[in-house]
């Protein structure tokens, strides 16, 4: 029954990647729509340079690597907060296993850009222009050997510019879409030091606001992850033990894998206490640079923190805060 099972969610992961991939007929890269899925979610990845393929034991892998999510031994709800200088972003993250038969999760994810007045002269303003970005995420993630691990997610994507009063020209838009996420875990090793992850990420149908021909193709992207995990110290029954980690993720646009990009992060731990991280993710963008964070936890609860900090830009840095609890 289990080996049956497998089949089926392998089956059911490859039908959906080939099925999306194809929906956006060129194999191209694409920055036209929903580029806000690929702002960081989570203060646990933002501290380690943006590498998270490889990482587990948290539902910040339901934006990174679904399969991530099969670690969980017990359920987790999170609040991930970062602000940019663009937008104020909150994502409401749920995980739980179900028996042996996996973990599965929702989550809502908000990418505000705030609002603007409407001025069409001196006076009073008139109205009002909100932009916001939505993203609902189910997803599922199960251990198919004690080695391998797969994940699935579906994305209902939303862009929504929403007008009160009298917004003149600007009126109402909303653009709606559908996409996944597949991705694997492989663990290397009995002691369980070696981590590799490989992820398909926002695969899915174009984003239309106005009509067919203006729809744009969604971000894809395709990334390949390892996480390290070296043993300092054993844990005794006064203390916890020490390690250090070595994360390291490429990433590159679907159909499209002449300039990847990388991310790296480091991290040293004394048991889940404590938390130091930091990385530098190599972008072929302005966000390109260093990143330091930390994590605190203190029985159910963990709060993360994580600060990015861009090599050569004029923009505001972000700041990543994250709160989680098991249950």
């Amino acid at each position: 029954m289990r080996q049956r099972h497998s089949e089926l969610l392998a089956l059911v992961l490859l039908v959906a990647v080939c099925t999306t991939a194809a929906a956006q007929d060129d194999a191209l890269p694409a920055e036209g729509g929903a580029t806000f899925l690929l702002l960081p979610v989570g203060a646990r990845a933002a501290a380690l340079g943006q590498a998270g393929i490889a990482d587990e034991g948290s539902t910040e892998s339901t934006f990174w690597n679904p399969a991530g999510l099969a670690t969980l031994r017990g359920g987790e709800v999170a609040v991930h907060y970062s602000s940019t200088f663009a937008s104020n972003n909150t994502a409401l993250v749920g995980s739980f296993p179900i028996s042996r038969l996996g973990v599965v999760g929702l989550s809502a994810y908000l990418v505000d850009f705030g609002s603007q007045d409407v001025l069409p002269g001196p006076g009073l303003p008139v109205g009002r222009i909100a932009v916001r970005n939505l993203e609902f995420v189910g997803s599922y993630a199960t251990e198919l050997t004690n080695d391998l691990a797969l994940g699935l997610n579906y994305k209902l994507i939303q862009f929504r510019q929403d007008c009160s009063g009298d917004c003149g020209t600007a009126q109402p838009v909303v653009g709606t879409t559908h996409a996944v996420d597949v991705g694997m875990q492989y663990t290397i090793g009995s002691a369980e030091n070696l981590r590799l992850g490989v992820a398909v990420k926002h695969a899915g149908f174009k984003l239309q606001l106005e009509n067919r021909d203006q729809a744009d193709p969604l971000p894809t992207r395709v990334q390949f992850g390892l996480a390290y995990r070296l043993w300092l110290t054993e844990a005794t029954e006064t203390a916890e033990a020490l390690d250090a980690r070595l994360l390291l993720d490429v990433q590159d646009d679907w159909g499209s894998y002449n300039s990847p990009d990388a991310r790296v992060g480091v991290e040293f731990g004394y048991g889940t206490v404590v938390r130091l991280r930091s990385g530098y993710a190599l972008l072929r963008a302005e966000s390109s640079g260093p990143s330091i964070g930390i994590g605190l936890k203190l029985g159910r609860v963990s709060v993360d923190f994580a600060r990015i900090f861009y090599d050569s830009s004029s923009f505001d840095e972000p700041v990543h805060i994250s709160l989680r609890a098991s249950l």
